[in-house]
């Protein structure tokens, strides 16, 4: 039987992310991913947004990773070629009543280290970007946008140069103990059988599912899941922003916000639609939604032409947490916290998952290599 030191399973940004840092570090690692492609779930239907690490918690992972990750994001895509701009983001308060919002945005960030943020009048957001419309705003210079599928292809090129392999079209099916490490089984038109010291659950949206499939994790130990569908529509035409546009948080997410990609072009999203538990996914993006997004963003842009949106693509969110429920941190738990050997589980990996991949890397490979870096 084959034998590697290291199974990932999951080749999104994170399960790349990890296998380049373990590979890096002279492990041996083979990335097992469903699909025929890497990165075709949650990784590619985001908004592609480098978050500052606004929103999230003092001391918690999602803030630690988020701040950590941002810079070391910035600067593997400009030694790498990938693009990503620092455009900035406008997180602006449509009335009054939303201006404390923006007191408890800024605070936060701040307490998790984010040291470059600024209050604006509405006066002084709206020289900023004469289309908005605003009580105030919160500027953050270090948000951004990248290009997830170049970063993914860059991540995985470095995994291969240090010697891990990629197998597609290879879902994990299973994993039973074996002496000192396990035996894990994948499904597929081709299946096989492998040795292994170390499993990584990478798996987003399956990591429940593929936790369970491992032969003795307590289900105790896997968190509930939650799936939230977050749709998103594009403008016809340019728009006259050249920095993202965040309204104040919703519950479940970030609400309609306004990102541009990397051409400049503009697209809205996502909202969040809570799926019924054990609902099949499904990617399609509902044209009847399109009022309620045209509501939200002529808040801050009241001159949206009208018919401009068009429907553009959909994502769904890896969620640990419900509807009405404290937003969860990320979950990193490795033989310490959960007391099974040899596995890594990442639970609850939505965002800011595209922002803190490398450090998010740094996070798992610290359990299995100690001192393990990145490059």
């Amino acid at each position: 039987m084959d034998r590697v030191e290291v199974v990932v399973v999951g080749a999104g940004v994170v399960g790349l992310a990890v296998a380049r840092a373990l590979a890096c570090a002279g492990s041996e690692v083979l990335i097992l991913e469903r699909e025929g492609a890497i990165g075709s779930g949650v990784s590619s239907r985001n908004s592609e947004v480098v978050h500052a690490g606004l929103y999230y918690p003092a001391g918690s992972l999602k803030a630690r990773l988020c701040v950590a990750g941002r810079e070391r994001l910035y600067a593997y895509c400009a030694e790498r070629g990938v693009e990503v701009r620092r455009c900035g983001k406008l997180v602006v308060a449509t009335t009054a009543a939303d201006l404390p919002k923006l007191d408890t945005i800024e605070a936060r960030g701040r307490a998790a280290g984010v040291v470059d943020l600024q209050r604006l009048s509405a006066a002084e957001a709206i020289a900023m970007e004469p289309a908005l419309a605003c009580a105030g705003a919160l500027w953050s210079p270090s948000s951004g946008i990248v290009d997830s599928h170049g970063l993914m292809t860059a991540l995985l090129g470095d995994a291969e140069n240090a010697g891990a392999m990629l197998a597609l079209r290879s879902p994990f099916a299973g994993a039973r103990r074996d002496g000192d490490g396990w035996v894990v089984a994948t499904g597929g038109d081709e299946p096989f059988e492998l040795a292994t010291r170390w499993i990584v659950n990478a798996a987003a949206l399956d990591a429940q599912q593929v936790a369970l499939a491992m032969q003795g994790f307590p289900a105790a130990a896997v968190p509930p899941v939650w799936r939230a569908k977050g749709h998103y529509f594009s403008l016809a035409g340019r728009a006259p922003f050249s920095r993202l546009v965040y309204p104040t948080p919703v519950d479940g997410g970030l609400g309609v916000h306004l990102t541009l990609d990397l051409g400049g072009q503009a697209r809205f999203g996502p909202d969040v639609e809570w799926l019924a538990p054990g609902a099949a996914l499904d990617y399609a993006v509902d044209p009847g939604r399109q009022a309620g997004f045209e509501a939200d963003i002529r808040r801050y842009w009241p001159g949206l032409p009208a018919g401009a949106l068009q429907p553009a693509y959909s994502g769904i969110r890896p969620k640990i947490s419900g509807p009405g429920e404290p937003a969860a941190d990320f979950v990193v738990a490795g033989p310490a916290e959960h007391g099974v050997p040899g596995v890594v589980q990442l639970f609850g990996i939505e965002s800011p998952g595209l922002t803190a991949c490398l450090a998010l890397a740094d996070e798992v490979a610290g359990r299995i290599v100690p001192c393990a870096t990145q490059k």
